[in-house]
């Protein structure tokens, strides 16, 4: 990873009326949902053959999907004769990615090989997804000479700009997330390039392990073992949590993230004192507004009656799958990626986070009786899936929502 400061690309501007008018045009026609609308219009709640469906308040695409979604359009636009590269996934969805696929944006590694940047050339266009990249692959793309389309979240960003000064104070960010996950991957980057060091802790158990160690020191050697993959190069636990910056993968549970904080702060007490609590300790609050609103959306739903839950959404999306864990702790829960997984009203195949698998189950909707279903939809996912998974729930139970709703 590079030590300097991180270079900048040229500026390309993307967003001119000419360009995103037909933008517009082409996005509402692949992810637009006229029944989502319907729905929204008339509070969130449709019944119909005996079957009450309850909509999240907020729910699917946030600003910064749609934002990076745009560009990436606008990109093939403006650029209809170059060639254009996607650096992984624009989003975490697997239907939007296979759009992008099928408009002619070309696909390499979110860590390219020496093989894949020896294949982008100075004229090509890349696209740097909505989680960013990492300082060492933006330089390498920079050098190119290649033109990049940053559609890098600005609530990505914000997280960004903390741990670039937690480096600068010469204190460890320490990263609550998915070592993992690109955007912590990106997040972590920021560090290194500064010549700072980061940890990155995935919940609550690793969190009260790294306090112990504050407060009480000891195995080195066993910690780093434990951590491995998850920290910076040259790491000493020993010499960087003497001052350390709580940060966070912003797609996180927001209460989860708080947590973290909390006990670090405790730590960074009982091992200074209250004192000088503010040399050894930093925090701020970085959680994504987007994924906070469809979390308490969600648990405002959770609290109303409901039967099951149906959550949309990429297997792969963070902020997606905390919004499954948080129905499984209240009521049946069934995470699927499209409508296809509702194979018929006896059985259902969807994603177990804990196994890592899609699973099958049976019996998972009466076939008589009066039910209600949730919905809801992490901020990766379009309004069209949503739809279609909401009319496969009807036609289960034999009823053509267009005849009622036009």
């Amino acid at each position: 990873m590079s030590s300097a400061v991180p270079a900048k690309p040229k500026k390309i501007n993307l967003r001119r009326p000419d360009i995103m008018e037909l933008v517009q045009a082409q996005v509402e026609t692949h992810y637009r949902s006229s029944l989502v609308e319907y729905l929204r219009a008339n509070g969130n709640v449709f019944s119909a053959g005996g079957v009450t469906i309850k909509l999240a308040k907020q729910f699917g695409f946030c600003y910064g999907v749609e934002r990076a979604i745009d560009l990436a359009y606008a990109a093939r636009k403006a650029f209809a004769d170059r060639t254009i590269w996607l650096l992984g996934e624009i989003i975490h969805n697997p239907e939007v990615n296979d759009q992008i696929k099928a408009m002619g944006i070309r696909t390499i590694s979110q860590r390219p090989t020496d093989d894949e940047m020896a294949g982008v050339s100075s004229s090509d266009v890349v696209i740097i997804p909505a989680f960013g990249t990492e300082v060492d692959t933006r330089e390498k793309l920079i050098a190119k000479g290649c033109d990049l389309v940053d559609t890098t979240c600005g609530d990505v960003m914000s997280v960004w700009k903390r741990v670039r000064q937690n480096a600068k104070e010469a204190v460890t960010s320490i990263i609550h997330g998915k070592a993992w996950h690109e955007e912590t991957m990106a997040t972590s980057s920021q560090a290194t390039a500064r010549k700072g060091h980061y940890l990155v802790v995935y919940d609550l158990k690793e969190t009260d392990y790294v306090c112990d160690y504050i407060v009480n020191g000891g195995d080195k050697h066993a910690f780093l073992e434990k951590f491995k993959g998850s920290y910076s190069a040259g790491f000493d636990p020993d010499t960087h949590l003497d001052a350390i910056g709580v940060a966070n993968q912003t797609t996180m549970m927001r209460g989860e993230t708080e947590e973290v904080q909390n006990r670090f702060r405790a730590a960074v007490t009982r091992k200074y004192g209250s004192a000088k609590l503010h040399d050894h300790f930093r925090f701020f609050d970085t959680i994504c507004g987007a994924t906070q609103e469809r979390q308490d959306a969600l648990s405002h739903l959770l609290n109303e009656h409901a039967d099951l839950l149906i959550v949309v959404g990429g297997y792969n999306s963070s902020n997606t799958s905390h919004l499954a864990e948080m129905g499984e702790q209240k009521l049946p829960t069934y995470f699927i990626k499209n409508a296809a997984k509702m194979i018929d009203a006896d059985l259902i195949s969807h994603y177990n986070q804990h196994e890592k698998q899609e699973l099958e189950t049976r019996g998972w909707l009466p076939k008589t009786g009066d039910i209600t279903v949730g919905f809801t939809a992490g901020a990766s996912c379009p309004n069209n899936l949503i739809e279609d998974a909401i009319r496969r729930l009807f036609l289960l139970r034999s009823v053509n929502v267009d005849e009622l709703v036009g």
